[in-house]
């Protein structure tokens, strides 16, 4: 959901495997920029088409043109959006739930938000709009540094909510993009939804700026091929192997009085069992529920909640069959976590 830098290697396209047939294990084998992934003929393509409709219906004519890449982004400093690869095929989505227990962007209004997101980079780069005064006034400075973690405010009134997590508070850039895809969303009364918010002031002058820039062509938009961007050049167990590292690097030295809050320690007792017995059996359940209310990756949340688990089992802790409040609790208990890894970039809460 970033821009991000790039890098030109000139690289020649592969060959295509037939890969559909494979099982997971000899897919995983397979390198990425092998599997001849494009978005043409598949059903995103209608997605894409939308996107440029939505465009149009703003009197913009300049379209960004869309590639297959390993994520949601824009390569910064140029107007493209790319669209993960696991979305391009049904085969391929099934493996992303199976590795990483979701699929960002698989529903349709999930889709489209993300691509009016991503077409708010793509503008800012085709008319240099970082560069303006004005914009700058009103979202920063695009050349703030970028950090993995921010300070979100959710009752804040000066930023849009279109993306999860108070997006738009993480960045400049991220604000724009934010700001520009409530602008753009077909059938959303912003002037309504927005009326008293400070944010009002950044969208009416999305909607100036818009206006000043329909029918006019992109002052950068420099030619490229899509096999000079390297991004697809490795295997798919690589690629898990460093989404999962990625999603799991940060995990705490757990509080075992807060354990033991929940929990208690005893060698048997009636009405009880071990408590990672009960967490293994209730565990899709609790990640789904965490995963609701945080928005956080379900891996992510999955890998916390073994963890609790293994350190129950280390504790010697037991649960009381009896606590029909178990779930609600674990959930509580894993979402404050959660929630603190978004404000401090660790699940460790501090006392």
């Amino acid at each position: 959901m970033t821009s991000r830098p790039h890098s030109v290697k000139g690289i020649r396209m592969p060959t295509p495997v037939d890969w559909m047939q494979m099982n997971d294990e000899e897919l995983l084998e397979q390198n990425i920029a092998r599997l001849g992934l494009t978005l043409e003929g598949t059903g995103l393509e209608g997605f894409v088409q939308q996107l440029y409709s939505e465009l149009d219906a703003k009197g913009l004519t300049f379209h960004p043109p869309c590639h297959v890449g390993d994520e949601w982004f824009c390569p910064v400093g140029i107007p493209a959006i790319f669209v993960p690869f696991f979305l391009v095929h049904p085969r391929l989505r099934e493996l992303e739930r199976r590795q990483i227990l979701e699929v960002e962007g698989e529903r349709t209004d999930a889709f489209m938000k993300l691509m009016r997101h991503e077409a708010g980079h793509a503008f800012s780069y085709a008319y240099r709009l970082q560069h303006k005064k004005k914009w700058q006034q009103h979202f920063g400075l695009a050349s703030t540094e970028a950090s993995d973690t921010y300070r979100p405010r959710p009752y804040s009134r000066s930023y849009v909510i279109h993306l999860e997590d108070w997006y738009a508070q993480s960045h400049p850039d991220e604000d724009w993009a934010e700001t520009f895809a409530v602008w753009l969303t077909p059938d959303l009364d912003w002037r309504a939804r927005y009326k008293d918010w400070k944010a009002i002031q950044k969208l009416e002058y999305t909607d100036q700026l818009m206006r000043s820039l329909a029918d006019k062509p992109p002052v950068h938009n420099p030619p490229f091929k899509v096999a000079e961007y390297n991004f697809l050049n490795l295997k798919l167990k690589t690629y898990y192997a460093r989404k999962r590292k990625e999603y799991a690097d940060s995990f705490p030295d757990f509080y075992d009085n807060d354990l033991l809050r929940l929990f208690f320690v005893a060698d048997t007792g009636e009405g009880t069992e071990k408590a990672s017995t009960y967490l293994r059996r209730r565990r899709r359940q609790i990640v789904n529920a965490v995963y609701k209310w945080t928005n956080e990756h379900k891996f992510r949340i999955d890998q916390l909640l073994r963890r609790i688990i293994s350190r129950c089992d280390e504790l010697g802790l037991r649960s009381r069959t009896t606590d029909v409040n178990r779930d609600l609790h674990v959930a509580t208990y894993i979402t404050s976590l959660t929630k603190n890894y978004l404000f401090t970039g660790r699940f460790k809460r501090t006392k």
